[in-house]
């Protein structure tokens, strides 16, 4: 399911209050450190994951924001990847989630998004539903199972993987 984000909504006034609580630096990824990023998301998350994030990191400014912890990646936000005004992929390292590090990465690419002319941010194929209406007031987008990924290029799963 797509999610609609409003950016001028009241909802993030509160977003940002509880962002700020979280003891994470949160800042745009910079183009030399996206190896690291590319290899972190490979190890934590996919491959897909890794292309979008190539993809964001090319544009000026890159949108891409990392989440460091202690000196360490701990998370990311995407924007702009797979298409104008998406968010996402997002995710965090599992030692670190329930810390409150996915709202501020959530709301930074949001506010980033937001200074850069957009109105509306568009969270595709949404996995946590609830978290983004919760913190954002995000509404479904009424579809007929039809969405940006539909016929998207899959690695087939080989027979050794079955065992």
């Amino acid at each position: 399911m797509d999610l609609l984000v409003n950016l001028y909504s009241r909802k993030l006034d509160a977003l940002r209050a509880r962002a700020e609580q979280v003891d994470a630096t949160i800042r745009v990824a910079l183009p030399p450190e996206q190896h690291i990023i590319k290899d972190w998301v490979r190890t934590h998350f996919s491959e897909y994951w890794v292309s979008e994030v190539s993809a964001a990191i090319a544009h000026q400014p890159p949108g891409c924001l990392i989440a460091i912890v202690d000196g360490q990646l701990v998370g990311f936000a995407c924007y702009d990847a797979t298409a104008r005004s998406f968010f996402g992929p997002t995710g965090v390292s599992e030692d670190q989630r329930g810390k409150g590090i996915g709202l501020a990465l959530f709301h930074h690419t949001l506010m980033a998004m937001k200074a850069q002319g957009y109105a509306y941010a568009i969270i595709g194929s949404a996995g946590p539903v609830d978290f983004y209406v919760n913190a954002a007031g995000a509404m479904p987008i009424p579809s007929d199972q039809e969405d940006i990924y539909q016929g998207l290029l899959r690695i087939p799963s080989r027979p050794e993987d079955k065992s």
